[in-house]
């Protein structure tokens, strides 16, 4: 693990990386029916889970040393507080330095050598480094030695990402990665416990001593996760012998250049994320020179130390959830501008115990952004240009890293320690404070450039959006079978879709059932004739909302779920976000009332995909000869109901596709059908 950028972009090259070989005989999935990302199920298999065992003591492992190294460089360049930054910098960029001139190289190695045992010695070559730093005891040998590590780690990364397909089945690639992500930043935090108690054990005895032992232990979990990883006989070389074209750093910033800077969205995903880094990487820089000047020392250290990475780890595992109110866009560039603030409080803030708890929001905030990000280029970004952005990204992102691990304590230092008397007092700011000011000013704005070109929003006040994530659930979705809906407004040819989706469907193996809201049960058919027919006439607009929610609640007891538990892929023509559109935004009434008796209809039950097909009120309209009760509305009705959808979509983007209508309806089942493709159940598991 060179650094946590590094890593954290490369956990996805398991992904579609290595082809995939057959997984091991031990795991039957037909006696694990969870769902496909549960991380547990993962867990359970044991290959897997002793690589995953390995691999974490590799990163708890790594993140001592980089506690621990930096430590040393400061006590190696003694009191002179220029150069204790200088050495700490120096430290940080080399850890940086060798992903970027060997980042390619390393990938192409490693795709070369036995995995198992490239990853064994890396272990074993790694921990008998860190040995030699405190035996030798000298600040070139530290910074030659931290060179020589990061070779190794670069080389070690790629053929543990490389094994991660080999040991897992394909529907749980994902949570297998995710797990690995997790990992990586969350050893942060143990790793950071360990290392103060280390030191405030060890420190009144000998400080050089508590730096050397955190070193030593640091060098006993290579060794461990060595062991670990002899166990796991169902690593090996990898299968054949062509290999992919590996692309330098230069080629990759070149071939990404062109559609990231033509493309707004993307544009302001680079910039946010490497922004979002930037921030991340300032703390890191110049947590040690920062902890010091408030006479907190290496505790105060590793208690910075582990106090932004908690925080990080919890802004990727709860932020979206948290605030599911806000689109995934909006909750990027809030996050980005939220670890602006962050930073501009630890620099202005000079009490160690406040600025643990400001790390820990800065931090979640960094998180969320760095979470919601990479989600986003996911989905915005087309298939056939995908990698080579993602390619861009890394790089963009390990260039802003080394950059900030480089120039941040050099400005520190070169801007020194700094006295200004007030009304008789004195306050001192000294340079690392005063470089994190700069680094929270230039982080606040990128935040606001990102929010100006990715608002999806545009005349939504961010804090209604804000209050509506407070008491949202996130919704239950099926654990067995596929429930997807089809909606949008009136001639928009869910019906034709439908048809073609449940001919491909069925071509595919697949148990299918069609139905529809209102109209599917018998009492649905009543309710149907009251809401849509004409001769109802004006009725109260809560009085039909509760008939469109009875006719739901029937429709998903006695015809939805047993399906879903049969194992069934239900395409439904409508279900809740025609409610919230319809009568949620197409009459006056309040759609968070709407919602929650909608939601309490159908038990909250969401749909794994819905399918929402825009197309202007107007050319909707005129594909009717003669228009039932809701169809027979203003046109001012039916422009708030598109609104209202197109808002829908536009909150959770990973659960829905958006096409535009007016396409061919070839084109339109082509595309409905390469979104399904890699969702839909396993035929005969």
């Amino acid at each position: 693990m060179a650094c946590p950028a590094v890593v954290g972009a490369c956990v996805g090259v398991s992904v579609g990386a290595t082809r995939l070989r057959s997984v091991p005989e031990a795991y039957d999935p037909l006696t694990d029916p969870a769902p496909a990302h549960d991380l547990r199920a993962v867990l359970r298999i044991r290959a897997f889970r002793r690589l995953w065992i390995a691999f974490g003591l590799s990163s708890l492992g790594d993140w001592i040393g980089l506690l621990a190294l930096t430590a040393m460089a400061k006590a190696f360049a003694g009191d002179d507080y220029q150069a204790a930054n200088f050495a700490i910098g120096g430290v940080l960029f080399l850890r940086v330095l060798p992903a970027l001139v060997m980042g390619p190289v390393a990938g192409w190695v490693a795709d070369r050598l036995d995995r198992r045992w490239t990853m064994i010695v890396g272990d074993l070559v790694r921990a008998a480094f860190f040995v030699t730093i405190p035996l030798v005891g000298t600040l070139t040998w530290l910074l030659i030695a931290t060179v020589l590590i990061e070779v190794v780690s670069l080389i070690w990364g790629p053929a543990k990402d490389a094994s991660v397909p080999n040991l897992v089945p394909r529907h749980r690639l994902e949570a297998a990665n995710q797990l690995s992500l997790i990992t990586t930043y969350g050893s942060a935090l143990p790793a950071a416990v360990l290392f103060t108690a280390i030191t405030v054990i060890t420190r009144p005895l000998d400080n050089d001593l508590s730096i050397e032992l955190a070193i030593y232990v640091n060098a006993a979990t290579f060794v461990v996760s060595a062991l670990a990883i002899v166990s796991v006989a169902e690593i090996g070389r990898a299968d054949g012998h062509e290999h992919e074209d590996h692309p330098t750093l230069w080629r990759t910033m070149i071939e990404g250049w062109s559609y990231v800077t033509g493309t707004p969205v993307v544009r302001g995903l680079v910039v946010g994320i490497s922004g979002a880094f930037a921030a991340g990487a300032v703390v890191i820089g110049l947590g040690r020179t920062y902890v010091e000047d408030l006479g907190a020392g290496d505790p105060g250290y590793g208690v910075l130390f582990g106090a932004v990475f908690g925080g990080l780890a919890l802004g990727m595992g709860f932020a979206p959830r948290l605030f599911s109110g806000l689109s995934r866009r909006r909750l990027f560039a809030a996050g980005l501008v939220g670890s602006g603030i962050g930073l501009a409080g630890l620099a202005l803030i000079q009490q160690i115990e406040i600025a643990t708890m400001i790390a820990v929001a800065l931090g979640f905030c960094a998180g969320a952004s760095w979470v919601s990000g990479y989600t986003l280029l996911g989905l915005e970004v087309p298939d056939n240009v995908r990698g080579r952005t993602f390619a861009f990204v890394q790089s963009a992102v390990r260039t802003v890293l080394a950059l900030t691990l480089a120039v941040a304590p050099f400005a520190a230092g070169a801007i020194g320690r700094h006295t200004v008397s007030l009304g008789g007092r004195s306050l001192t700011y000294n340079g690392a404070a005063t470089t994190m000011l700069i680094a929270a000013v230039l982080a606040g704005v990128l935040g606001l450039i990102a929010w100006r070109q990715m608002d999806d929003r545009p005349g939504v006040p961010f804090w209604r959006d804000l209050q509506r994530s407070f008491g949202k659930s996130p919704g239950v979705y099926p654990a067995t079978g596929l429930f997807i809906a089809l909606e949008g407004g009136e001639g928009a040819g869910k019906s034709t879709q439908s048809a073609l989706l449940v001919k491909w469907l069925e071509e595919q193996g697949q148990q299918v059932l069609l139905t529809r809201e209102p109209g599917a049960t018998d009492l649905g058919k009543k309710l149907r004739r009251i809401v849509l027919d004409p001769a109802t006439g004006d009725i109260s607009h809560r009085a039909e909302a509760l008939l469109y929610a009875a006719d739901k609640a029937e429709h998903v007891d006695s015809v939805i779920k047993p399906a879903l538990k049969a194992g069934a892929v239900v395409i439904t023509d409508r279900y809740v976000d025609s409610a919230l559109a319809y009568q949620g935004s197409g009459r006056d009434l309040d759609s968070s009332d709407v919602e929650r008796v909608n939601r309490w209809a159908t038990d909250d039950l969401r749909p794994n995909l819905t399918i929402l097909l825009d197309l202007p009120p107007k050319s909707g309209l005129g594909r009717f000869e003669e228009r039932d009760r809701i169809e027979s509305q203003s046109a001012d009705f039916h422009e708030r109901v598109r609104t209202a959808f197109l808002e829908l979509a536009a909150a959770e983007p990973q659960h829905y596709l958006v096409l535009d209508a007016s396409l061919d309806r070839a084109q339109l089942a082509q595309q409905i059908q390469a979104r399904l493709l890699p969702m839909l159940p396993k035929v005969g598991l």
